[in-house]
């Protein structure tokens, strides 16, 4: 095992340990408790906790003082998945049945609620005052607050692009901004408040997780066009289907010749397209390099992250985050 996968493995265990006390599977109503850690029990990469946990060290914090607030980015995290299946309408998540599938539509909403509350008890109930300035603690609930404001207003415009022909590449990117990148951005700036870490030194955190947010959500979306579906644990052309402006589709449209756009556009958003039409598709969309240029684009992002981290002193655990940034590049599902 390499040393990031370590590092991420021993995270994701305190940070599943924190979890599993605080959304206690034998609390009543239990059929609550049980869906809003469903899709937490199935796995997960637990990248913002790990980010969270890191950035805190980076600046000389103590790992315990950010544990409560890392566990909190991954349950806010966990609330958004359970309602984007109910709006996509999307019967797997991770390998097993999505929450509204096992259990109905009206308790997965109800469990996503009820993680969103248990974001704040987290982190009111469990940061120790006596090593983190209050005026921290407020500043973190205060940037999660607007990153999940953010987070919202990104994923309407991603539902209201289902609905429109031609979106720019402006536009897409605009969307992710705020839909994906928000939330690495947060969480890697609250790493930082909790170690004590200065303004400049949290703008540059900020900015790490900010552009690595833009690639992961990049390369997730190529991945959902060209993954092994066994390892993505999701139906691949599963965003074709579902009609989602894409960095790929936003390219491939504007490149795309009439009959190459036609095609595109009726496959696009058709919840009866066959496999077959999905898989031409693809074709399509790839043969016009679209793939190619989203992960170019990806790569530059994930260089501006690093570039980020560049004014902080070498340490392993600047090292971490670096390698986290070229995983997120790599990754293949």
């Amino acid at each position: 095992m390499s040393r990031l996968s370590s590092q991420i493995a021993d995270s994701e265990e305190k940070v599943n340990g924190f979890i599993e006390e605080i959304v206690d599977l034998e609390a009543e109503p239990k059929i609550l408790y049980r869906a809003a850690r469903h899709i937490i029990d199935a796995g997960g990469k637990r990248l913002r906790p790990f980010l969270v946990l890191k950035s805190c060290r980076m600046v000389g914090g103590r790992e315990e003082d950010a544990l409560p607030t890392a566990a909190a980015l991954e349950m806010l995290h966990t609330f958004t998945l359970l309602h984007d299946d109910i709006m996509d309408e999307d019967e797997k998540r991770r390998g097993v049945p999505s929450v509204h599938t096992k259990w109905g539509v009206p308790v997965a909403i109800m469990a996503g609620d009820m993680l969103f509350a248990k974001v704040y008890e987290a982190i009111t109930k469990h940061t120790d005052a006596k090593h983190v300035k209050p005026r921290r603690i407020l500043q973190v609930i205060k940037e999660i607050s607007e990153a999940t404001i953010a987070l919202c207003e990104g994923q309407t415009r991603d539902m209201m692009f289902e609905s429109k022909e031609t979106v720019s590449e402006a536009e897409y990117l605009e969307m992710i901004e705020s839909k994906t990148a928000a939330l690495f951005e947060v969480s890697a700036r609250c790493g930082g408040l909790l170690g004590g870490a200065t303004k400049a030194q949290v703008k540059r955190l900020g900015m790490f997780g900010h552009y690595s947010g833009i690639a992961f959500q990049v390369i997730d979306d190529v991945l959902a066009l060209t993954a092994d579906e066994k390892v993505l644990k999701k139906p691949v052309g599963n965003d074709i289907r579902e009609g989602k402006r894409t960095l790929m589709v936003v390219y491939a449209l504007e490149k795309a010749s009439k009959s190459q756009r036609k095609q595109i556009l009726e496959t696009l958003g058709n919840k009866d397209a066959s496999p077959e039409q999905i898989r031409e598709t693809i074709e399509v969309i790839d043969s016009l390099g679209a793939i190619s240029y989203a992960r170019k684009l990806a790569e530059t992002y994930i260089k501006k992250a690093k570039k980020a981290l560049a004014a902080f002193p070498a340490s392993e655990d600047r090292e971490d985050l670096i390698s986290l940034a070229d995983l997120i590049f790599a990754r293949q599902h």
